[in-house]
């Protein structure tokens, strides 16, 4: 059995910083204290289980402290049949800075559960730890570990393992965008049982996503250093709407026109780069709603919109 247990459960944030970062981290806790604070008690939901995406160190581990393991965390729908479900991984923004899950993370995996989606919340590793040692692209390599990780214990969580998509917000939504557009088809020679799966995300959701790291085109400046640091040669490898090809999985795009801090032309330019490689996809541009938004209160119309579009691909039944 492959499920990788940590000595405990639940999502842990925790953040390896340089001192000279000490400060931007304390600020962001506590803002991130204070919106859990406002949400609404069964927003923070009991996850079943959090697993590390490999056994032993990850590669390229620079300790052993939380910030230097990727997780997933574990929540399952209501299932009383146990028919298989779709899944969707959950890569919550925080400008590769800091994860933020209770708007991003344990919200989407709710509203997914809500709807018999199974969600698994991805603890990627940052670039804001151990002094940028986890730059690109050790993110977008914890993420296509995820999708394996998932394919491969596919029977153990009940999964459709041909339904199996991503879904990220902000800087999330690079690391999903560049999920579905850098990937493998698994190796079957190797020794490690996950790498013989397909990493390839079945469908993608990019939630106001920065799909550039080019700060001609709007991209967060924070997003762009964490990432790729100083070497302007890396902005191409990291730029996801240049490498969408006619295997990039479909996806559902939704943005607002008044985000300031990634503007909607991340979105528009990705919406491009699939039509013109004749991917499938959905566009939405919303005229209101704040970066960071989430799932809205009262609820944003973009949810519904995303359900049935997952009907309409038959993720979900109609």
């Amino acid at each position: 059995m492959d499920r990788r247990k940590l000595p405990r459960t639940g999502y842990d944030s925790t953040i390896c910083l340089s001192g000279r970062n000490q400060g931007v981290y304390r600020k962001m806790k506590k803002f991130l204290f204070s919106l859990a604070a406002c949400l609404p008690a069964f927003l923070l939901l009991s996850a079943a289980e959090t697993v590390r995406l490999w056994d032993g160190d990850a590669p390229g581990a620079k300790g052993k402290r939380p910030c230097d393991i990727p997780t997933l965390t574990v929540y399952l729908p209501d299932n009383p049949a146990g028919k298989r479900t779709p899944a969707v991984i959950v890569c919550p923004g925080g400008a590769y800075s800091f994860h933020a899950v209770p708007s991003e993370g344990t919200a989407y995996a709710k509203f997914l559960n809500e709807n018999g989606i199974a969600a698994f919340v991805l603890k990627y590793r940052l670039g804001s730890s151990n002094n940028g040692a986890y730059r690109y692209p050790v993110p977008q390599m914890d993420a296509r570990r995820a999708v394996k990780l998932i394919r491969k214990n596919a029977a153990l969580w009940k999964i459709d393992s041909r339904k199996v998509g991503i879904m990220g917000s902000s800087a999330g939504g690079h690391l999903t965008a560049m999920t579905a557009v850098q990937n493998d088809n698994g190796d079957p020679k190797s020794t490690d049982p996950v790498e013989k799966f397909s990493s390839r995300p079945d469908f993608a959701i990019l939630c106001y996503a920065q799909t550039s790291m080019d700060s001609r085109y709007g991209a967060c400046a924070g997003s762009k250093a964490l990432l790729i640091g100083n070497h302007a040669g890396t902005e191409n490898d990291v730029a996801a709407y240049k490498l969408v090809d006619d295997m990039t999985p479909p996806c559902f795009i939704w943005h607002t026109f008044e985000d300031q801090t990634v503007p909607v032309r991340n979105a528009l330019d990705m919406a491009n780069a699939l039509e013109a490689n004749m991917v499938p996809f959905s566009l939405h541009i919303y005229h209101n709603g704040r970066h960071g938004m989430g799932l809205g209160n009262p609820r944003h119309i973009w949810t519904s919109d995303l359900l049935l579009w997952l009907k309409e691909i038959g993720v979900l039944r109609k």
